[in-house]
């Protein structure tokens, strides 16, 4: 007999659907999050850095609890703040933050509260933090890169890029290029060029590390768009090794005309594959002494593809430099990039006020920043196929699951799905 929760009939079997289950969280490995904070206690030491200027007798949520709602809510996909609309009635949520929820018009008020000597602060807390991590190493190399933010809005400084050829914020980031940790992250207005800011705060860093880790050899990393006369120097003054991009100009052009001319008649006419490398010293006028620069003129089989890169290493030749160290930008920075970007929503800069943003951009690295240290948990798993996650099937695989909650006087219960897929992984996770 069919009634009114009668979705269908599957031959003669009726389909019916209602909403009398308990309540089940598809979050429900955020209780691993939280054990992850509760280990590192990440977002404790940043909302320790927040000065809170709100009226006590009116706070109802600690600058901590806003921040870990935040966090933990972009961790598990919701991208604004506004979901919270969603999850207030989620049980799980409600255990993790100790009580309800703080409300879209709360979030935005935090978010907004930061202001300019806010942000300086956590920025210099975060080059902090990346400094003491560095104990017992000889050597590290810093990536740097930007990437671009379209915006659609009315944002404070959202401006149009030429090179882009949109309306924009412009992201730049330090990352370390073994581990993928970010150093700092930055939000610049759109109209700035690639090297806008980033010699400054690059010397800050640089003082940061060698103030307390005087002997370390420091690599920097970086495409063309970062080659300029303020950075040669800088690389002089505190003893730093580079390899960086290094854009075609008409002298450039003069050098490797000879070389071009051989490698197109003897491979590209003929669709054959073939790279030819050579050394030569140039200096651009603005630059105050010459460097050593590094040409690859290819045959792609295709057509010709000629580029160079500029570096003061020794002891490495230029087939060497280029691909066992320039290339590698591409995992160590480039890839990172895509995840803090796209995967921790570091491009939902929709605030009006563009310290806002900067919070916010703060807020989705601190989120990459969760997830690294969950990458490096799930690396001392035995579950080989997930060390080679990225955060986005993290996500979808790991974080994604229904459960329940179940409180006793002495015990909480946290009861995941039977049908996990990986249920041995998260296993091995939670009791690490």
């Amino acid at each position: 007999m069919r009634d009114k929760n009668t979705a269908f009939y599957r031959g003669n079997t009726q389909v019916s659907v209602d909403f009398s289950a308990s309540q089940i969280s598809s979050d429900g490995a955020i209780v691993l999050l939280e054990k992850l904070e509760r280990k590192h206690k990440l977002i404790s030491y940043f909302s320790s850095h927040i000065k809170d200027q709100r009226d006590p007798l009116r706070t109802t949520h600690s600058m901590e609890k806003l921040l870990k709602q935040r966090v933990f809510t972009l961790m598990q996909g919701y991208e604004d703040a506004n979901d919270v609309d969603q999850l207030k009635n989620d049980p799980l949520y409600q255990d993790i933050l100790d009580g309800e929820m703080a409300s879209q018009p709360t979030l935005s008020r935090f978010e907004n509260s930061l202001g300019k000597q806010g942000i300086f602060d956590l920025c210099y807390a975060w080059i902090d933090r990346y400094v003491a991590s560095l104990a017992g190493r000889e050597q590290l190399t810093i990536d740097i890169d930007a990437t671009d933010d379209p915006t659609h809005g009315q944002q404070q400084l959202s401006m149009f890029n030429g090179y882009y050829g949109r309306f924009m914020y412009n992201e730049l980031f330090f990352h370390d290029g073994q581990t993928g940790q970010i150093i700092v992250p930055v939000l610049r207005p759109g109209n700035s060029h690639s090297n806008k800011w980033y010699v400054s705060i690059l010397k800050r860093v640089v003082e940061k590390i060698r103030a307390s880790h005087p002997k370390m050899r420091i690599i920097i990393r970086a495409d063309s768009g970062f080659s300029c006369p303020a950075f040669y120097k800088l690389a002089d003054n505190y003893g730093l090794d580079f390899v960086l991009g290094l854009a075609s100009n008409e002298v450039l052009k003069r050098k490797v005309k000879r070389v071009e001319k051989v490698v197109s008649h003897l491979y590209v006419r003929q669709g054959i594959k073939h790279q030819h490398f050579f050394t030569h010293s140039y200096q651009a006028k603005s630059w105050h002494k010459p460097q050593q620069c590094y040409t690859k003129v290819e045959s792609t089989g295709k057509g010709l593809n000629t580029r160079h890169i500029v570096s003061n290493l020794p002891e490495k030749d230029a087939r060497s430099i280029y691909f066992g160290i320039y290339v590698q930008r591409a995992e160590a920075s480039e890839n990172r990039i895509k995840e803090v970007k796209n995967m921790c929503f570091a491009d939902r800069l929709s605030n009006h006020g563009f310290w806002a943003n900067f919070t916010r951009l703060l807020i989705s690295s601190l989120a990459y920043e969760l997830f690294l240290l969950l990458k490096t948990a799930i690396r001392k798993t035995k579950i080989n196929p997930a060390k080679q996650w990225c955060i986005a099937t993290i996500r979808a695989r790991l974080l994604k699951v229904g459960a329940t909650i179940k409180k006793t006087k002495r015990r909480i219960y946290y009861q995941l799905s039977r049908a996990f897929v990986h249920q041995e992984l998260f296993k091995q996770l939670i009791t690490q």
